[in-house]
Formats: C-alpha cells, structure tokens, sequence
C-alpha cells in the first residue's frame, strides 16, 4: 500500500515538474488520519501563500476527518485565495487518489471561484 502511494506520488510530482504549467502556484493538500492540510505554494520563491489547516484555533468546530470538513477547509482555501487575487492553479494531490475528502476539497474550492490550468500540449 505504502509503495503504491509513492509511486503515485512520484509520477504525480514529475508530472507537475516536466509539463509547462505557466509557473502557476500548486495547490498542494495533505491529509492525515484525524487532520487535513492545504496549501497554495509558489515554487519559484519556495514560499506558501495560502494556507488553511483543520488544526487552527479559529477552526476548532471543523472536523478534519469527514467529507462536511473537508468541504469547509476547500471553501476556506478558496476564499483565502482569492483575497489575495490567485485564480488559477495546478492541483497536486500527491499520492492520494481522487475520491472522498480529497475530491471534496477541490470541488469546494472550486465553487469558491478557483480554478485549474490545464495542460498546454
């Protein structure tokens, strides 16, 4: 299980890394078993803009661990961002697959107004 989400990792992140993304900020998303994490991050600066986490004092009523938390923490990354004029950016969501919390954070901040790049070929 352990070497599949490495893989997955890896092959997301060359992905990110060898495709022309315009340098858009990576909207990258951590997820624990009890917590959840997002952040936007510019990796030419190597500096976090945004950022929004289950375990701040301010959000101590969202559960990390449920999809209705999950969908409040999307929604809060996304107004977030766009206080601070960032639109568009490219979804990394590392070794996890597409389902669940993960898929409730990016619908959500969505809806809030982001928006993913796509892949110039």
């Amino acid at each position: 299980m352990n070497q599949q989400f490495e893989r997955r990792k890896l092959r997301k992140r060359y992905k990110l890394k060898n495709h022309n993304y315009n340098n858009l900020p990576r909207f990258s998303i951590y997820r624990s078993c009890k917590n959840l994490s997002v952040q936007i991050i510019d990796d030419e600066k190597q500096h976090t803009l945004v950022s929004v986490s289950s375990l701040e004092k301010s959000l101590k009523d969202i559960k990390g661990y449920n999809i209705e938390g999950a969908k409040k923490i999307g929604e809060i990354i996304g107004k977030r961002a766009m206080e601070k004029n960032i639109n568009q950016v490219v979804f990394d969501i590392s070794g996890y697959k597409y389902h669940g919390k993960i898929k409730a954070i990016i619908e959500s901040a969505k809806l809030a107004g982001l928006n993913n790049q796509e892949r110039k070929k």
